[in-house]
């Protein structure tokens, strides 16, 4: 059922819809709407009217304000023309200043350019002399102290200046010294009685005491000991055969000299490192001109005292190889005018051995100990030797030298300082330690954060100064300790690993003195039997109660 409030709401529309079309049909409601147009289009006209009066004032307004407005346009523009023109003027005024300003300035920029790359080859050309001032005054200034130049080598050498204190007292032995005095020898010939002085015989109250006053005079005397053997020949009638009886071992010619005579010689040579023509010299002074040995003889004792000591050497051979530490180093050496090399083994026992080898390297070392040695190596900073043993000790005698070398040439550095001073210090505090004695782990520790500190500090300071290309020494110094620091620090670990090879290159300088003398030899044999007989002489030497004198004669017969 529909709803009652739209049924009304329809019934209302319908009445209102109902009376509008009554009224249109009767035309009232077209009258009504045709008044309201009229009156509203009257008012709309009389609204027009006064809109366009109002307009054409306004029009005539603008028209006036629009004049005006062109009037003083044209003052601003005529004088805005006037400003142009005087901008213009001071415009090229001040181009011209500008151009001429420009000029000046390229001018002095050519000239101060010109003065910048004089400045820049003058400030190169002094760097480059400075650099080669600082190369030649650190060769000029290279000695045994900052270098490996033996001391011997120097030619200015330093005048050591006495740090010592004037006492005011006299030099020699100061009163109650207890002195020391020389060695009684036994009497060869009966004691001489010196016969009373003349005042005892005169005056008889001189009485004789119990007390002797014995004072000796030694004196030295060659005494030729000469023994002739005479043998007897003997002729057989039916077979002509001859005989003789036989003369003793070593009696083979007319004349023989034993072995004192050639011990005698062989030392003078080989280890007092005197030449040949010296070593007969003296000893023909010293018979009075009756013994004159050839040059030729005393040039064969090497290789017989070489052959006769083969057996000895290889025992110390094979005794080297179970050392635990071994000092190996080599040196140059001169054969007919050519370069060869002389190796040296050691071990910290005192056994030593010499090896001469034609070259360096591997091929060197072929033959040595060191070829086959299983156990701590001590040398300097020779590439080769890292090859053999089974650890490794540099020489830091060496490493204080180098560092001292960069100290003079680099004395703007800290680290080559404060380096040489650490290692001084780690060695001193090596040495106060027995090679039984424990050392303390936690200064051990202490040592290697301070070398690892100081290396720093020198990569850093290298970095912000690069070496020189004169002078790199310092800086491939520090490179070496960067790398090889486990070589360089392992002496703190072993007590047994001493901190330098000093030992080696003290039997080196013993070969040096020989090359001194000698200058050069004839054929690489006769340096190869140096070396065995100076082996063999280092290894006499442990044997301090024997006498080398007396051993040599009995290894010669």
């Amino acid at each position: 059922m529909p709803d009652l409030y739209d049924y009304n709401t329809l019934l209302c529309r319908l009445k209102a819809a109902q009376i509008r079309n009554k009224e249109l049909e009767s035309g009232e409601r077209y009258i009504q709407l045709k008044k309201f147009y009229e009156k509203e289009r009257k008012s709309y006209e009389s609204r027009i009217m006064k809109l366009m009066d109002e307009l054409a004032a306004a029009h005539k307004e603008t028209i006036r304000v629009r004049n005006y407005w062109f009037q003083v346009l044209e003052d601003m523009l005529k004088e805005m023309e006037d400003m142009q023109k005087r901008s213009d003027r001071k415009l090229r005024d001040m181009e011209m200043r500008a151009l001429r300003a420009e000029s000046q300035r390229d001018q002095a920029l050519d000239k101060i350019k010109e003065l910048r790359i004089q400045f820049y080859e003058t400030a190169v050309k002094l760097e480059e002399e400075q650099e080669k001032n600082l190369k030649l005054r650190a060769q000029i200034n290279r000695d045994h102290e900052n270098s490996s130049i033996p001391s011997s080598k120097v030619i200015r050498r330093k005048k050591i200046a006495n740090s010592r204190e004037k006492t005011g007292r006299k030099p020699g032995g100061q009163p109650g010294h207890p002195g020391y005095h020389r060695k009684k020898q036994k009497p060869t010939i009966p004691p001489v009685l010196l016969p009373p002085p003349e005042a005892v015989l005169e005056d008889t109250d001189f009485k004789k005491t119990s007390k002797t006053i014995v004072k000796q005079l030694v004196s030295i005397r060659m005494m030729l000991d000469v023994t002739e053997y005479h043998a007897d020949v003997y002729y057989n009638a039916k077979t002509g055969e001859r005989i003789h009886a036989a003369f003793p071992d070593g009696v083979v010619n007319e004349v023989n000299y034993d072995g004192s005579i050639r011990a005698f010689l062989f030392l003078l040579n080989h280890d007092c490192c005197t030449s040949i023509d010296k070593s007969r010299k003296f000893l023909s002074d010293l018979t009075g001109g009756k013994l004159n040995i050839s040059k030729g003889m005393i040039s064969r004792l090497s290789r017989e005292f070489a052959l006769k000591t083969e057996a000895e050497r290889r025992s110390a051979y094979a005794d080297m190889l179970l050392s635990p530490i071994m000092h190996t180093d080599c040196t140059n050496g001169r054969v007919n005018g050519r370069n060869c090399q002389i190796y040296v083994c050691a071990t910290p026992d005192g056994k030593a051995l010499y090896f001469a080898r034609k070259k360096k390297g591997h091929e060197g070392v072929r033959g040595t100990v060191t070829e086959d040695y299983q156990g701590i190596l001590v040398h300097d900073h020779d590439r080769t030797f890292y090859h053999y043993g089974t650890d490794h000790q540099e020489c830091l005698a060496h490493v204080l030298r180098y560092l001292k070398d960069s100290t003079e040439n680099e004395p703007d550095r800290r680290w080559n300082k404060e380096m040489r001073s650490l290692i001084q210090e780690m060695i001193h505090f090596r040495n106060g330690h027995q090679p039984t004695e424990e050392m303390d782990a936690q200064k051990i520790s202490g040592f290697e954060e301070r070398y690892q500190k100081i290396l720093e500090t020198a990569r850093k300071e290298y970095e912000d100064l690069p070496a020189s290309a004169y002078y790199r020494d310092g800086y491939n110094l520090f490179r070496r300790m960067e790398k090889y620091q486990q070589n360089h620090l392992l002496f703190l670990h072993d007590p047994r690993v001493p901190a330098t090879n000093n030992e080696a290159e003290r039997l080196l300088r013993k070969y040096k003195r020989k090359q001194a003398q000698a200058v050069t030899f004839r054929s690489f044999e006769s340096i190869d039997e140096l070396c065995q007989c100076m082996s063999m002489l280092a290894l006499m030497r442990l044997e301090e109660p024997e006498n080398i004198f007396d051993r040599v004669s009995k290894i010669f017969g």
